[in-house]
Parts: C-alpha cells; structure tokens; sequence
C-alpha cells in the first residue's frame, strides 16, 4: 500500500479522546489595563492535575480594507512586544459590550480615516489559544475614497497608513515581510472565500 494513501482512521487522535479540562481553582496573578493573568489549577482525569497560566484578553477585531481603486489599506507601527515595525491590516480590541462590527467600522475610521461602506465577516480565529483566551473576529471591508486627512487613533498609537495593490501585498506575504498572524489569516480567508 502507497505510503501517502490515508483513510479516516488515519486522523483518530493517537492516544485517545481529547479530555476536557476541569477547573479546580483558579485565581488572579495579574490585572491590568488590557489584560489580566490567571492561574488555573486543572484536573485532566482522576488523578491527574496540572496547571494553567492565562491571560484573559477581550477580545478584538482585524479588517483587510480594499479601496474603491482596488488598493489594500495597511498600517505599519511598532510593536513593543516584537520589538519591530510590522505591516498589518487594520485592527483593534474590543470595548467593553461593543458588537465586533461596530469595533470593525471605528478603527478603519480611527486607523485610516476612512469610511467603511460595506463590510462581510470573514470568520474568527484564536491567535494562540495554548494561554490566551483572545478571538480576533476578521472581517474584509469596501472603504471610501476619501479619508479623514488626520485619522484620531488612540494617543499611545503612532501609525502609518499604507496602500498596496493585490500582488503587491502577495509579494510582501511570499517575501515574509508580513508576520503579522491576523494579517495572514483574514488574507487566507478573504483570498478563498466567494465575494
């Protein structure tokens, strides 16, 4: 038999059923601004515990934003955490009981100071769900022409708003200048699903 050939037993998980992980305790090493810290005591089964570091984060949206001339709108700021400059769509965390489109529609007009004029969800992803319990809604937008020609983004924010065509913004993904992973995943699922 070819080696490459696969049947559905083939994915069954190697050892076992997947287990939910039952809290036991957990309690707050941290909170702040943003995001807070918990450690969480779990059992796996009977008898088996481990622990759990976690930031709890609120959540957040990205839109890749296409212009009516059919150039991408990018930002490119510095991020502390990288400890670089990186090129991303628009993005920006949820406040408190607000819808992720309404988050969506402020920080294309906060970031760029355009308008949006359409806009389709696109699907959601978890960045790193081993400790974060953040989920990035991704959504691709029609923005205006026009733009607001100095953008109120957040006073800690310091952002340059950039235009790519289609393969110009292809070729800097092939390139691995984009490492930004919301960036690539709504690229992934704007370029695979129908209009």
């Amino acid at each position: 038999m070819d080696g490459a050939m696969t049947n559905a037993t083939d994915h069954a998980p190697r050892h076992g059923s997947p287990v939910t992980e039952r809290t036991i305790s957990s309690r707050l090493a941290f909170s702040g601004r943003l995001l807070k810290v918990e450690v969480v005591d779990v059992e796996l089964e009977p008898g088996v515990h481990a622990v759990r570091e976690i930031i709890r984060h609120p959540g957040a949206v990205a839109v890749v934003a296409r212009c009516p001339d059919g150039r991408f709108v990018l930002v490119r700021q510095f991020r502390k955490a990288a400890e670089q400059t990186l090129l991303e769509i628009v993005a920006g965390g949820l406040e408190p009981d607000e819808a992720p489109e309404d988050c969506a529609r402020r920080e294309i007009r906060e970031e760029t100071g355009h308008e949006v004029v359409s806009i389709r969800r696109l699907g959601a992803v978890y960045p790193t769900p081993g400790y974060n319990s953040e989920i990035i809604h991704l959504y691709s937008a029609a923005v205006s022409a026009e733009r607001a020609p100095h953008p109120q983004g957040d006073h800690d924010e310091r952002i340059a708003v950039e235009y790519f065509t289609r393969t110009e913004f292809e070729r800097l993904i092939h390139d691995g200048q984009i490492q930004d992973a919301k960036t690539l995943s709504a690229w992934l699922l704007y370029i695979t699903q129908p209009s």
